[in-house]
Order: structure tokens, then C-alpha cells, then sequence
């Protein structure tokens, strides 16, 4: 713990904030990819990857979670309106209503769920990296027509096991992260450390930002243009070890720009395409927040369900948290 504490004191600078993260070379990067692979740890055919973590016994254990009979939506709520961080809003478009003839309302929604704006998970195959997908699945595996591998129809018995929430911002003692800051893998540690909440084999771990509410207090932003707070690459080597069975969080998950050399994207990548560890993206973890501080409980019943599209590499859903 003292080594944590250490660590945290040198990384901040006088005004409080993080001090600039040095650049991960390729070639290390690289090295994690071979390093943290679960290729093949679930059999040749496996397409669930670290969903295999989620047992019975797993699911047995998370009911017992439930003390309170409290539940939190992870859920932003559907973002209809052009943005700086939403440019493909939902459309949702009244086909009947109390204007039209007939006895139904009826309405139809639209949208292109992944990106920066709308609360989603990713399945295995939306991320190829070197012509491959997770277990060594070829990209061609994925046509006009869908994905014949690793798509979200796999998930069809949806996410119930337990879930963990590492507060990145209550653990500086902010109320949130500026876009484009660090999170280390020291932090992730501190966090279990201060809350006595290890995050264990199986569990579903959510790493809040802070995005929503700097999203409240300054307005929308372009990732592209301005960031965003997330994960440094090194915290991979934590994931695995600590074997869960999803990663969820308020934002993409990876810290923007990436500081890794000639690689956007390394915590999706190790996740998705070496770790076979599926992601949420987007969630809102700000009732979260408050609900977990005022019970002082991390851990939760974690439920969800993705909607069983046949080759589909993803979904938008509404995780649900129980106390």
C-alpha cells in the first residue's frame, strides 16, 4: 500500500493534476498482446471468451449480493440530438399516434450504437486487429451480411454475475477527470486497497471517469479533438490478472490520446481481440457513484441484456446494478 501511495505522490504535479504519461513503445505493446492472450484457453471453437468465467456457481454467489433490494440503470438515457460527442443520435419517429386513425401507437427506432455517445457492449468481433479477431478468428469471418463469428447473438443468456466499480475520481478526490487523463494501474490497486473490495475472477469491473458529469458542468467535446480520460494500456496486465469477465466504464475505456506508439485503441484491443473480454461502453455511472457512497459498497448484482441480433457486433442495452 505504501508503494501505491508512492507512486500517486510522484505522478501528481503541484496543481494537482497528473503529471503527461510517457509513450508505451509498439514493440511493448506488442509483447502484451502475445503476453495476455486467452487464445485457445476455452478450446479452438470458443466464442464467449472471459464470459466463461461467469459459472453457476458465479451467478449463485452474485444473488447473494442483493441486501437492499436497491437497483441503478448504467444506462445514459437515448441521446436523440446532434452533438459534438453524438454524431449518429438516435431517430426515433412516430409511425401512429393519437393524430392517426386506428387503436395503436407505434413508434421506430434508429440508431448506430457504438462510438462516444450511447451505452452499449461490444461483442468479440468488432475489433480486428493484424486480419485477426479474438481465438484467432479471421476478419472474413465478418461479411455484408453479418458476422459469422463472435457476434452478440453468443450473449444471448445475458451478463448476471457480480459487479465492481472502481471510482478513478472519488479516489483523487475530484469530482470528475479532465478529457485526456491517465488512469494507472497502481490506481486500480489503490482503489481495492482503500474500499477493501478485490475484484475477483468472473466479476464485471466499471471504471468511472467521472465523463457524465464533466459532460454537465462544461458541455459536449470531440474525443478526436480534445480526449478523453480512460485506462493507460499497462492496465491490461491488472485485467488479466485479476481474470474478470467484462470491462465496463463511463467513457471508451481507453485513455485518448492513447500514449501508446502508433496504436489508438490497446485497451480494446487486449481486451476484445487478445483477452476475449467483452466491454460497455458508455455506460452512466453517476447514480452509481452516489449510491455506492452512501451505502460504502463496491460490489453489486450486475445484470444485462443484449439484444440477440444473428451477427451483430454489439448492442445497445440497459445494464441494471442491485444492491
Amino acid at each position: 500500500m505504501q508503494r501505491i501511495i508512492l507512486f500517486l505522490a510522484m505522478c501528481l504535479t503541484a496543481s494537482g493534476a497528473f503529471a503527461q504519461v510517457p509513450e508505451l513503445p509498439q514493440q511493448e505493446f506488442e509483447k502484451m498482446v502475445k503476453e495476455l492472450s486467452n487464445w485457445g484457453r476455452w478450446g479452438k471453437d470458443d466464442q464467449l471468451g472471459a464470459l466463461n468465467l461467469i459459472t453457476s456457481e458465479k451467478r449463485l454467489e452474485a444473488v447473494k449480493l442483493v441486501k437492499h433490494g436497491i437497483s441503478v440503470s448504467l444506462a445514459h438515457p437515448a441521446a436523440t440530438e446532434m452533438t459534438a460527442d453524438n454524431p449518429s443520435p438516435y431517430f426515433h419517429t412516430m409511425l401512429r399516434h393519437g393524430g392517426t386513425e386506428g387503436m395503436w401507437a407505434v413508434d421506430e427506432l434508429k440508431v448506430s450504437y457504438h462510438g462516444f455517445a450511447h451505452t452499449h457492449m461490444d461483442s468479440l468481433c468488432h475489433l480486428f486487429y493484424k486480419g485477426r479477431m479474438y481465438n484467432g478468428y479471421s476478419r472474413r469471418e465478418v461479411t455484408e451480411l453479418g458476422a459469422r463469428k463472435l457476434s452478440i447473438d453468443n450473449v444471448q443468456q445475458g451478463i448476471f454475475t457480480r459487479g465492481v466499480l472502481i471510482d478513478i475520481p472519488a479516489l483523487r478526490g475530484v469530482e470528475y477527470l479532465e478529457p485526456g487523463e491517465a488512469i494507472m494501474p497502481e490506481e486500480l490497486m489503490a482503489w481495492e486497497n482503500r474500499t477493501g473490495t478485490k475484484v475477483q475472477p468472473g466479476d464485471v469491473v466499471f471504471i468511472r471517469t467521472g465523463r457524465w458529469a464533466v459532460r454537465d458542468a462544461k458541455g459536449p467535446w470531440s474525443v478526436k479533438e480534445s480526449g478523453a480520460a480512460g485506462l493507460y494500456a499497462t492496465c491490461a496486465r491488472w485485467i488479466k490478472e485479476r481474470d474478470i469477465a467484462m470491462l465496463g466504464s463511463d467513457a471508451g475505456s481507453d485513455v485518448a490520446p492513447s500514449r501508446v506508439e502508433g496504436v489508438t485503441h490497446p485497451i480494446h484491443i487486449l481486451s476484445l481481440h487478445a483477452m476475449g473480454v467483452h466491454i460497455f461502453d458508455c455506460c452512466d455511472l453517476e447514480e452509481l457513484h452516489r449510491v455506492t457512497q452512501k451505502l460504502k459498497r463496491w460490489d453489486f448484482l450486475i445484470q444485462a441484456a443484449p439484444i440477440p441480433v444473428k451477427g451483430g457486433t454489439g448492442s445497445p442495452l440497459n445494464p441494471i446494478a442491485t444492491f
